[in-house]
């Protein structure tokens, strides 16, 4: 969110104060920092990002309580919740992981990605999401109209493009797009909500719909799941990857990334009328050199 913290107040003086904290927070000194950036928002309350930088150091300083009401501020003063408040207090369980990650969050934190997204994936997060949804999808009989949701820069498009003879890509950031569109594999490329994209869509209209490390940003996969069968044809596949864990339900990670159990996944695809005809346990990416638990999986609509 660094755009976000690097807004002014309009006061020179309280924007130098707010660098101030921030070196002391990047130091390790979160104690200092918290008490800085706690005078300087009593001081100038309708400065965000000195609460957001509060909220950050409190929590360094295992202060769960002070951290969740400096969240709360920031969300009273940006209810879109670009910064990513909401994650944040769910991190902390001070609210359900459910709803809590916002569209605002999620377009913010990629349209500053953007520039650097697939160097940081492939050099530095060992990244291969695409290469393992294409293999799971296998070589079946070639599709008319595929959509990728979640198309980013737009990473799997070449390992699909042999597939079908029109691609379509949605994404919510528009810097995302903007670097999908200098590939030249897409028809159409679309800045949307995937749900609300698919809504907009015509029944029977695709012949496979792809999410490579996309739903990893969506609390309510069977509401994905319920609009991509509608969107499909019959015998349309559905592929993509999902973050893991050991359990049935849903969590935040720590990365404030969802994970979903298999379980979950598996009765969502069920719900949605899909049958399951890949599903494996793989990773997509590391996390500080250690792989992320993931699945993979491609279903066929009923």
């Amino acid at each position: 969110m660094s755009s976000l913290i690097n807004q002014s107040s309009g006061d020179p003086a309280l924007d130098r104060r707010l660098e101030w904290a921030r070196s002391y927070l990047e130091a390790g000194e979160a104690e200092a920092a918290a008490g800085m950036l706690a005078d300087l928002a009593a001081e100038a309350s309708h400065f965000t990002p000195a609460w957001f930088l509060l909220a950050e150091a409190r929590e360094a300083m295992g202060d769960a309580a002070g951290a969740a009401e400096a969240y709360g501020a920031v969300l009273a003063r940006d209810p879109d919740d670009r910064m990513g408040a909401g994650v944040r207090l769910a991190r902390l369980g001070a609210r359900r992981a459910e709803g809590a990650m916002s569209p605002a969050f999620v377009r913010t934190l990629f349209d500053q990605y953007a520039p650097r997204f697939d160097t940081a994936l492939r050099d530095g997060l060992s990244y291969r999401g695409p290469e393992l949804l294409r293999a799971a999808v296998g070589t079946p009989a070639r599709v008319g109209r595929l959509i990728d949701l979640g198309c980013g820069t737009g990473l799997a498009a070449p390992l699909f493009a042999d597939l079908a003879d029109e691609m379509v890509g949605v994404d919510l950031s528009p810097a995302m797009v903007r670097a999908a569109e200098a590939l030249g594999l897409y028809a159409a490329l679309h800045v949307a909500e995937m749900g609300a994209f698919l809504a907009g869509e015509r029944d029977a209209s695709a012949g496979l719909i792809i999410a490579a490390d996309a739903l990893c940003y969506v609390d309510d996969l069977s509401a994905i799941f319920a609009a991509a069968r509608r969107v499909l044809a019959p015998g349309g596949g559905l592929a993509f990857t999902v973050e893991t864990h050991d359990g049935p339900g849903l969590i935040l990670r720590d990365t404030l990334r969802y994970a979903h159990g298999a379980p979950m996944v598996s009765a969502a695809l069920e719900a949605a009328g899909f049958h399951v005809r890949h599903l494996e346990a793989a990773s997509t990416r590391t996390e500080k050199g250690v792989p992320v638990p993931g699945l993979v999986c491609v279903a066929v609509r009923d």
